[in-house]
């Protein structure tokens, strides 16, 4: 018996074990011994080299406004009395949204939907949010100060398929840097993918998407210019609804958001087709309509540089209950094409 295979049953025996969550998974549900298999290959082939798509966590990294501060604060050695052994603990400020800052992934239970825009006076009322698979507010979070009850972070499963990079710094934009605002369209992805080694493959159901921009050159630690979380290219609506009919069961970029945020200077207007009254409406369909997860902040320069255009992606959220989004270490297992 091979040892791809065993693996696939040890995958396979570990999914078992779980309750079933399928109505509160969206496109994860496609994961399986299908895209299971197709890491064998990948991980097997000894021209494949393991890439970090995470950074480094620290307290001087690029933190999101919406996140609260990061400060991690490291304890003293300690000992227990008549024992020959010491330890070492670290804490976290208050307030800090530990789940939202760094390399990270949304749970689908992250975002909701309100009928009319709110009036940003008025008490915001959960009971008239829709969340994904038509839940509403009361089902979801009864209460404030109540955790995510269904779609938090531990019903994602484990994600372990094929990841795709498409690098559309290199392809789309002649190895430029997408600047802040800047959309990500259906015609980049497709002629980026034309012009590389994944022209005969393309996308496959229960792939992970990772779209190289560039725009992790403005990524500093310490964050000294505050550039990199303060604007952002993304991608377009009609591109996330693109991905979600191939069946892709999560999206990340080398930026803060999946949506572009414009450089208040220099303001690009969103690309027609573009919903109404929504700050994220890439958050908003990935989460709330496609059951799609978004993942932000990856790091994806070494695998660009080097062309890994294919991977076996291992995506390990944490399973906190009730949380509505992961720090993650996510890896990369492939081979380059150059």
């Amino acid at each position: 018996m091979s040892k791809s295979y065993l693996f696939i049953i040890f995958l396979y025996s570990a999914s078992l074990c779980s309750s079933d969550l399928s109505s509160q998974r969206g496109m994860t549900n496609i994961l399986g011994p299908e895209t299971w298999s197709r890491c064998s290959d990948l991980i097997s082939n000894p021209k494949s080299n393991s890439y970090e798509l995470s950074y480094l966590r620290t307290k001087s990294m690029p933190l999101s406004p919406f996140a609260g501060e990061y400060e991690p604060k490291f304890l003293p050695a300690s000992a227990m009395p008549n024992t020959v052994q010491i330890f070492t603990m670290d804490v976290l400020n208050e307030n800090v949204n530990d789940g939202n800052q760094g390399t990270q992934m949304d749970a689908l239970g992250h975002f909701g939907h309100l009928d009319e825009p709110w009036d940003g006076k008025s008490e915001l009322d959960i009971s008239k949010v829709t969340f994904f698979g038509g839940l509403k507010g009361n089902e979801v979070k009864p209460s404030n100060e109540s955790p995510l009850l269904k779609l938090g972070m531990e019903t994602v499963p484990p994600i372990i398929t094929t990841a795709i990079l498409i690098n559309v710094k290199k392809y789309a934009y002649d190895g430029e840097s997408m600047s802040a605002g800047e959309h990500v369209s259906i015609k980049d992805i497709k002629k980026s993918i034309e012009s590389s080694s994944l022209k005969s493959r393309g996308i496959l159901p229960g792939d992970v998407v990772l779209i190289y921009t560039g725009w992790s050159d403005n990524y500093q630690d310490p964050d000294e210019l505050k550039l990199y979380y303060s604007m952002a290219p993304g991608i377009s609506y009609s591109l996330a609804e693109y991905l979600a009919s191939k069946k892709v069961v999560a999206v990340g970029l080398d930026t803060p958001f999946v949506d572009a945020l414009s450089d208040p200077n220099n303001p690009i207007p969103p690309p027609e087709g573009t919903p109404a009254n929504m700050a994220f409406p890439v958050h908003h369909y990935f989460l709330t309509q496609a059951g799609i997860h978004t993942l932000e902040n990856f790091n994806l320069k070494k695998l660009s540089d080097d062309e890994v255009d294919l991977s076996c992606v291992m995506i390990l959220p944490l399973m906190v209950k009730g949380s509505s989004a992961s720090s993650i270490r996510p890896v990369a297992i492939g081979p380059s094409t150059l």
